[in-house]
Order: structure tokens, then C-alpha cells, then sequence
């Protein structure tokens, strides 16, 4: 069986300042600290090697055991990493206070007890956390009993009911909210944009929901991010990007507005401005688009957006907005230059990144390289995409990336060829449960063009899957096609016997 990698990847996750860390918290410990000579062995590996550890060590004791001293070591970590992030986030030091409460209402402290949740409570109102808030409610209940068996009346119990039962109210919306968030992006994160009838039903019925259609339902800033953002993402699964912008802004403009709720909704946040980017780029306002790029990438490190996956996600998100930006301007050639530093950034990000978006990349890579013209190398990147075996999540773009696919071989010539991967493609795109109409015009019109015997006859072509394209755009769930490959900029440049580049830049 194949060792487990867990603690190399946890060690090679570590900042310098948390291996420092971890180093101090360890010298202040007596024993036997065969763990740290575990640890400096995997951290000078590239890639893990037991073998090779085993063989370092293999004249100590310890490494009859190894398995357990990985286990200790991993656990030992863990601690070492809670400690050093206990004052970074709100709900940990909430949960330090009150664990103070708790062990200062046991040693009857009262009026200490009551500094303490009164500076707690304050602090979870602030930040909107209710469940650490219900609990110091309870506690507050507590100490008003002690204080009414003491002969004082220093707060009304029913008043504090109340104040209970509105937080149990807010927590039960926030829940609700949240429900629906995680169906809206079910949605996309399974198909991408609505092709499908369920999908339609499942968007129209969170778009309809109460808390989503009504006025003032979310009972806090936290539920109201939750609710516009919701409204956006339904605008965005009908193409009406222009109600998403607004919905999305708005999402901004609340966390904006509440500094200490957005430091613990950074992820929120980063997404929101993606989202921004989206609508910008369909309105080809491209100005605007660079501007949220560069307030992407300031907020990198501010409080609350220092973590990993922040980082590699406003990497993923600013750099396919640069690339799709190049993509509708027809600047392909910096589209090329940006790759080095495209895939310098996924090499050191290499397993901190997910499948998505690393697909992602590799189909905006293809894209790239077909616009300047080099379709061998756009046929190297979009098998990275085809040849992925991990195919149950985004089958957009699965399916957008057999469509982009016959166009390169098309222009690469392999007639023979593309008569074979036009009827594997027929096969896997009638199979998914989606609309299937466009998918079928581009099928239909590229068995045409491979049939067709000379230039005219395929210009002729063209010029009805022109025409075809047009009809079917008026139909805005049709028009998602565009966003992934430009077939009506590529039929145009056939027609004019004009570069792809060219024709989508004559026509900005």
C-alpha cells in the first residue's frame, strides 16, 4: 500500500513564520523529540519519500513505529497551528472568552464573569456571530440568576428572553439563506450556466423563494450578502448580466460597509469581485475589468485574505479575466505572454489548486494559442482537458472543450480525423441531460464543412452556419456558447478569409 503523503503536504503548506513557530513551541518541551528529526527530513523533500526516511533514520528506534510518530507529529502540528492562530479570527477568540467565562463563573467570580461576557458579547453583535452569541446569551441567564438569588436586580430576565429569541431567529435565517445558496451553486458548480430543464426549475424556485424574492427578509449583513448574492447568481443563470452586476455590486457595497464582517467572509468577497469581473467582461467594459484585477490583487494579505486558498483563488480568478479579456479583444499574442507566468503560478500552487480550476487554465491555454494561430499547440492544452478522467464536475466545459476541439482539428486539416471525433462528440453531448440545441447546430455545420469538396461549397457552408448562429443567438440561453468559444468571430473570419485575431478586433 501506498504511503500517506498527509504530513508532507501539511508540512510543505507551512509559512516560515509557522514553522518558526512550531520549532519555539517545541524547544519549550523536555523529552525525547524524534519528531522534529521527522520533521526537518520531510521538509527538505521535494516530494515525499518514506523510503528514503526510513533508511536516514534507520538506526533509531523510532522508526520501528513510524506510523505513530507521523500520527504524533501531525497532531502535534495541529495544536502548534491553533495556537498560533487563536488571535487571528474572530470566532477563536470568542471561543476563548468563553472558555475564561466558563472557568471564571465556576470559581463563582461573578463580576469578573460578567466583564468578560459583556466584552464577548459586544464583540459577537459586532461581528454578526450568532451561535457564539446564543451561547453567551445562556450564560448571561446564568449570571442573572446568581445575581437575583444574591438579592440583585441588575438586568429584566424577560428582556434577555427576548434578545435570545431574536438571535434564534437570525440564526434560523441565516441558515435558511445559506440552504439556498449552496442550491444556486450546486447549479454551477455541476453544469456551469442553465441548459437544462431541472436546472431551469431549481433556478426559478430559489429565484421565487421568499426570502429571495421578498423586500427586508434577511435579518442581518451577513444574511443580506447571502440574499443578493443569491439574486445574482440566478441573474447570472439567465445571461441577464447587467441585473447581476447590480445585485453583486450591492454584496460589495455591504461588506465594504462592515470592515469586521468582511475580514471572515474574504472567501465571499474574492468570489463577489469575480463575479463583478464576469459582468464587466460581457459588457466589454474592460477599464473597469482591470481596475477589479488590481483590487484583487491588492487585498493579498490584508487581514482576512492572507490564507492559501484565497490567494490561489484571486490567482485563478485574475488571471482567466486577463486571459478572456485578451480572448474578446483578439490580443492573443499577450494572451501567450501571459502564460510563463500562468504556469509558473500552478506549478507553485501545485496541489493547492483544484481540478476546476486547473481545467480551467488549460482550456483559456488552448484558447490562447488558437487565436495566434498555433493550433498544434492549442490541441496539446485542450487534450489536457479532454483526457481528464475526473469528468462529473463543470460539464460545460467537458462539453464546450469537444466543440472548441473540432475547430482546431478543422484548421490543422485532419479531415479523416474529425469525421470520427464529430460522431464521438454527437454521442457524449445527446447523452448529457441538457439543451442540445446549439451543441447540435455546430455539429451539424461542421459535418457539412468536412463534406464539402472545394472552397466555395465550404464558403457557402459558413456563410448558412452564419446565418444559423444569428437565429439561434436570439435566444439569450443560447448566447453561452460564445463565452466559451467565439464561433460567430471564427465563421466571420472564414467567410472574409481573415484571421480569427483580426476579424475579432475589426469588429471592437
Amino acid at each position: 500500500m501506498k504511503p500517506s503523503n498527509e504530513l508532507f503536504e501539511l508540512i510543505k503548506s507551512l509559512s516560515k513564520s509557522e514553522k518558526r513557530f512550531f520549532k519555539l513551541a517545541s524547544s519549550l518541551q523536555t523529552g525525547d523529540k524524534n519528531y522534529l528529526k521527522i520533521f526537518d527530513a520531510i521538509d527538505k523533500q521535494t516530494e515525499y519519500d518514506e523510503n528514503a526516511i526510513k533508511h536516514q533514520f534507520r538506526k533509531e528506534t523510532f522508526i520501528k513505529h513510524f506510523p505513530s510518530e507521523k500520527n504524533h507529529l501531525y497532531k502535534l502540528i495541529l495544536k502548534s497551528l491553533r495556537s498560533y492562530h487563536s488571535d487571528n479570527s474572530v470566532s477563536s477568540i470568542l471561543k476563548q472568552e468563553i472558555k475564561n467565562i466558563e472557568i471564571l463563573f465556576h470559581k463563582a467570580l461573578f463580576k469578573e464573569c460578567n466583564k468578560f461576557l459583556m466584552r464577548a458579547k459586544k464583540m459577537a453583535i459586532e461581528h454578526e456571530k450568532f451561535y457564539y452569541l446564543f451561547e453567551l446569551i445562556s450564560w448571561e441567564k446564568m449570571l442573572l440568576e446568581e445575581a437575583l438569588e444574591d438579592g440583585q436586580f441588575t438586568k429584566d430576565l424577560d428582556l434577555l428572553i427576548i434578545e435570545e429569541q431574536e438571535v434564534i431567529e437570525k440564526l434560523r435565517n441565516l441558515a435558511a439563506y445559506h440552504v439556498l445558496y449552496s442550491k444556486i451553486n450546486y447549479v454551477f458548480r455541476s453544469g456551469g450556466f442553465v441548459r437544462n430543464e431541472e436546472d431551469r426549475r431549481l433556478v426559478e424556485e430559489i429565484a421565487n423563494h421568499p426570502l429571495i424574492k421578498g423586500k427586508n427578509t434577511a435579518l442581518s449583513s451577513r444574511a443580506a450578502t447571502i440574499c443578493y448574492y443569491t439574486q445574482g447568481f440566478c441573474q447570472l443563470a439567465h445571461g441577464n448580466y447587467d441585473l447581476a452586476y447590480t445585485k453583486f455590486s450591492r454584496v460589495k457595497e455591504i461588506l465594504d460597509n462592515n470592515a469586521h464582517i468582511r475580514k471572515d467572509l474574504g472567501k465571499r468577497y474574492v468570489r463577489t469581485l469575480n463575479n463583478l469581473t464576469l459582468c464587466l467582461l460581457d459588457s466589454k467594459d474592460y477599464s473597469a475589468v482591470k481596475a477589479i484585477i488590481k483590487e484583487s490583487r491588492g487585498i493579498v494579505g490584508q487581514t482576512g485574505f492572507k490564507s492559501i486558498d484565497i490567494r490561489v483563488s484571486i490567482f485563478r480568478n485574475t488571471h482567466l479575466a486577463e486571459l478572456q479579456m485578451y480572448h474578446q479583444t483578439g490580443d492573443f499574442e499577450r494572451g501567450i505572454e501571459a502564460v510563463e507566468e500562468i504556469l509558473a503560478g500552478m506549478e507553485a500552487y501545485e496541489g493547492k489548486m483544484h481540478k476546476e480550476q486547473e481545467l480551467t487554465f488549460f482550456y483559456q491555454i488552448a484558447y490562447a494559442y488558437f487565436g495566434a494561430g498555433l493550433y498544434n499547440k492549442a490541441l496539446f492544452w485542450i487534450n489536457k482537458v479532454l483526457n481528464d478522467n475526473e469528468n462529473t464536475l463543470r460539464q460545460d466545459i467537458y462539453s464546450y472543450a469537444r466543440l472548441f476541439n473540432l475547430v482546431i482539428h478543422f484548421e490543422l486539416g485532419n479531415m479523416d480525423l474529425l469525421e470520427y471525433i464529430t460522431k464521438s462528440t454527437h454521442r457524449y453531448l445527446s447523452k448529457r441531460q441538457r439543451d442540445y440545441t446549439m451543441e447540435k447546430l455546430i455539429i451539424d455545420s461542421m459535418r457539412k464543412l468536412i463534406r464539402a469538396g472545394n472552397v466555395i461549397d465550404r464558403k457557402d457552408v459558413f456563410i448558412k452556419f452564419r446565418e444559423d448562429l444569428e437565429l439561434m443567438m436570439e435566444n439569450p440561453e443560447h448566447r453561452v456558447v460564445i463565452k466559451y468559444f467565439d464561433f460567430i468571430k471564427w465563421v466571420d473570419s472564414k467567410i472574409e478569409n481573415a484571421s480569427f485575431a483580426d476579424t475579432i478586433k475589426k469588429a471592437i
